[in-house]
């Protein structure tokens, strides 16, 4: 197979043009996405992202070894495996992510009831979480704190992935941590529930599956300070 001729050897100085050389091959911008939260095996990667075959998900893997964008380790004893992770200037790509997610929202043929993994979930939500806005009083300053336990629901039997998200009036934010802060609420749900209530607008009544534990005021506070109104 003939290597794709990057955009430079034309003679094009554009950065944006070198950003494709670097990012733009099918499956790249993708394997990035699956990789902004936090570190991977292949094996998870493999299982995130839906349709990739694991000899093209290992060309892309060294790819953006070669360009700096993701290195690779092995966890410390008792793992000792190998894990993918993005570089400092990798993880800037969640900016590009956030603004392409932004601009496709408008495509007519955008697939509203596809599903999604819980990691691309979270990421539409972080995309447009906003703070609260002005508090006048020191707890909401403080903000509350939401568990997200979200199974992807592409698979059977997927076990949940736990993410924790704070509300508060300066910043609104939700990230994978291994040990979350105890939280004010926690909700349960598979990712196409989720993604339904936060980016479908469908009532949570209609959800059957999704189970919230805890204070019903601080998953509300959440979904306010994070849910997309569909177009």
């Amino acid at each position: 197979m003939t290597a794709r001729r990057s955009y430079s050897s034309y003679n094009d100085g554009c950065a944006s043009a070198h950003a494709l050389d670097l990012i733009g091959e099918r499956w790249t911008l993708i394997v990035v996405r699956e990789l902004l939260l936090g570190p991977k095996r292949f094996a998870e990667l493999q299982r995130d992202v839906a349709g990739i075959g694991p000899a093209v998900l290992s060309t892309r893997l060294r790819e953006l070894e070669a360009r700096g964008i993701a290195t690779r380790r092995t966890l410390p004893a008792p793992a000792r495996v190998d894990v993918y992770e993005l570089t400092e200037w990798g993880r800037r790509l969640e900016a590009v992510n956030a603004a392409l997610s932004a601009w496709a929202v408008g495509s007519p043929d955008l697939p509203w009831e596809a599903d999604m993994s819980p990691d691309t979930l979270v990421l539409a939500m972080r995309a447009h979480a906003r703070p609260e806005g002005r508090a006048d009083h020191d707890a909401e300053k403080e903000g509350v704190r939401v568990s997200l336990h979200l199974r992807d629901s592409r698979r059977e039997g997927a076990e949940a992935v736990t993410y924790s998200a704070l509300v508060s009036a300066e910043r609104s934010v939700v990230e994978k941590v291994p040990e979350p802060p105890a939280p004010a609420a926690e909700v349960h749900a598979t990712t196409a529930e989720w993604k339904a209530w936060i980016l479908g607008g469908r009532p949570v009544t209609e959800l059957a599956g999704l189970r919230i534990t805890g204070s019903e005021q601080a998953v509300a506070r959440l979904i306010a300070a994070t849910r997309f109104e569909r177009p």
